[in-house]
């Protein structure tokens, strides 16, 4: 640390800091100054706005982007819905929200499909017609999606997390290599195609319906901690000159709709603005916790956070649990038990949580807690919690795991309810009595 380290090397040239205004141009002039819209462009480009706030939004969180295209995106055919696409979904109103805690095992992977294909909803809230709510993913493929193939969700920003094999994402703002132990989030209404440079992958996805994904206010923190914006990775420009035709696929309002594209969706020569893809290798998280006593709140690990329209209440709060040292003093290490507000989908990349070790063939493995259904850990690890003998702990290396809190009550697909696996056990969980009545 305080990086990670790859087997895989990255390719790929990026820009450093979220939130900033950046430029890029593959060919030199390609960048029109110091206008944006000037009449004709001196190389024949034609540019192309993509908006991810409103136009009068405050410049703070103002989130524009202008291209430069070979061709426009309007060069397409009519939009036609695709009715057997996996992506369909129902609406989340008629998903199983229970208050059960359940687990998946690693999912297998379909050597068949490409990552879009591959993706299966496991539940989520809210509608994102309104833009308010979220949705959770598996993702397994084998496949690459294809050159003349393109996909963008008008529905939310997805976050990306992949736990085994490595993603090659190109963006129109340029390419992106993910690994595990990095993430990357491609906002809503950018287009994007993934491609396998090391064979199948696997995975979680995040689809944030309210606002977008941010790194969250650091208070009395105050200004380094946490996830630092320096260390998150913009795409340069690059570009595919082709009149081939592209499919271009889109999900808006939870369905599943395709066109035809005249020529490359990745034809932008250059770009500027503030909209736009980014990775971020979780190693480089800046970690803060208890130096005295008590176990403090998950939310000192937030990563990004997306907000809903529930002032103080995220629709998103995406956390990293990894290497870190724990060092309070005559406390209850391990998480305690709780009822919370804001619901808890969690999952290993790898090593497991925080000083709980899982098997190596359990990376992958995810699990809910639902809006204020009480969690804890088992009977024999709260016992050994509680009669060990404490000191300074590290948490190993390669311990990686993720916990994304909503707070939105998650439902289930019946696809993922009937293959969740309830976590409680036999004898109300094997709990023994401690407490000595003086009556």
């Amino acid at each position: 640390m305080p990086a990670s380290k790859f087997d895989i090397e990255d390719p790929f040239q990026y820009k450093a800091g979220l939130n900033s205004y950046h430029e890029s141009e593959a060919i030199k002039g390609a960048l029109p100054k110091p206008q944006s819209l000037p009449q004709r462009h001196s190389q024949g480009l034609y540019p192309e706005r993509i908006s991810g706030t409103s136009f009068t939004a405050k410049r703070a969180v103002n989130k524009q982007t202008f291209l430069y295209r070979i061709l426009p995106s309007t060069a397409q055919s009519e939009w036609n819905k695709v009715p057997d696409h996996p992506l369909n979904q129902r609406p989340h109103s008629e998903l199983n929200f229970v208050p059960d805690q359940l687990i998946w095992p690693p999912q297998k992977i379909k050597t068949d499909k490409t990552f879009l294909d591959g993706m299966q909803l496991i539940g989520g809230a809210g509608d994102p017609t309104t833009k308010n709510g979220v949705a959770y993913y598996f993702f397994t493929c084998g496949a690459d999606m294809g050159a003349k193939k393109a996909f963008y969700s008008a529905d939310g920003d997805m976050l990306i997390v992949p736990q085994m094999g490595v993603l090659d994402i190109q963006t129109e703002m340029g390419d992106l290599r993910v690994r595990p132990r990095e993430i990357c989030v491609v906002p809503r209404g950018i287009r994007f195609r993934v491609s396998l440079p090391k064979g199948p992958a696997r995975g979680h996805v995040i689809e944030a319906y309210s606002g977008h994904f941010d790194v969250p206010e650091l208070g009395p923190i105050g200004s380094l901690g946490l996830a630092n914006v320096r260390d998150f990775e913009i795409p340069t420009a690059k570009y595919d000159d082709t009149e081939e035709i592209t499919k271009v696929i889109t999900k808006m309002g939870g369905n599943i709709y395709q066109t035809q594209m005249k020529g490359s969706a990745f034809n932008a020569v250059s770009w500027h603005g503030t909209y736009y893809p980014f990775k971020y290798d979780l190693g480089k998280f800046m970690p803060m916790g208890s130096t005295l006593y008590d176990h403090q709140d998950p939310s000192i690990y937030v990563v990004l956070t997306c907000p809903s329209d529930k002032p103080d209440h995220a629709a998103v709060d995406f956390l990293v649990l990894g290497p870190r040292w724990m060092v309070m003093e005559d406390t209850f290490q391990l998480p305690y038990f709780h009822r919370n507000t804001m619901s808890e989908f969690s999952s290993v990349i790898s090593g497991g949580f925080d000083l709980s070790r899982v098997p190596e063939s359990m990376y992958g493995m995810s699990g809910l807690n639902n809006t204020l259904s009480p969690h804890g850990l088992s009977a024999w690890e709260v016992e050994n919690a509680m009669q060990k003998k404490l000191g300074p702990e590290r948490v190993p290396d390669d311990t990686m795991a993720i916990l994304v809190e909503s707070c939105y009550p998650i439902g289930l697909s019946d696809w993922a309810y009937k293959r969740g696996i309830k976590t409680y056990g036999d004898n109300f969980g094997d709990f023994e009595r401690k407490f000595k009545s003086k009556i």
